[in-house]
């Protein structure tokens, strides 16, 4: 009955943006070229709607901010450890990358999507949880997570890209081969 009363009160525009969001997730999940600017705004984006949730759920208040930079800070120091898939290239020429399809981003989207939406309609019943330490915190926490696998995800793309534009470096003859 309650979730029921939640979907019927929840604003069209939030499908629409949902629709939108799920559209962006699914194309990530084929093989596809993206350029250097596409693979830096989308995680741009995609932290700028992260940051803004929690701002806009619990305030400026500095205790969740540094939460939410600390959570960022750890998963984006977690996930640059990680190599990139086998499959990745970056063509030095065409200033493009050969992307493998991946459902990470479209978790990452509707993480934050769900965050956002399940933060809006528990604090819309009970109010008072906003400012609650342990439940600002942890969703703080959360909304810094995504942004950090978001922003970690780009800078290793980046760094294949530099590594790519060094001659004589693995990655330049491994990202080059092929493509002349």
């Amino acid at each position: 009955m309650m979730l029921n009363q939640i979907l019927a009160n929840t604003p069209r525009w939030v499908w629409v943006l949902l629709v939108a969001l799920l559209w962006l997730g699914l194309s990530q999940a084929v093989t596809r070229t993206a350029s250097l600017k596409r693979i830096t705004l989308m995680p741009l984006a995609m932290i700028g709607l992260s940051l803004y949730g929690t701002v806009a759920a619990f305030g400026a208040e500095p205790q969740v901010l540094l939460v939410w930079l600390c959570a960022g800070g750890l998963m984006a120091a977690l996930v640059l450890q990680q190599p990139l898939q086998d499959a990745t290239h970056f063509d030095t020429w065409k200033r493009r990358f050969t992307l493998p399809g991946s459902w990470v981003p479209l978790m990452l989207i509707l993480g934050i999507f769900m965050t956002r939406y399940i933060v809006g309609a528990v604090t819309a019943m009970q109010p008072a949880l906003a400012h609650d330490a342990s439940f600002s915190l942890a969703f703080g926490a959360l909304y810094g997570a995504f942004s950090g696998v978001f922003l970690a995800r780009a800078a290793r793309l980046w760094r294949l890209a530099l590594q790519a534009d060094r001659p004589g470096t693995p990655a330049a003859r491994r990202t080059n081969a092929g493509w002349v």
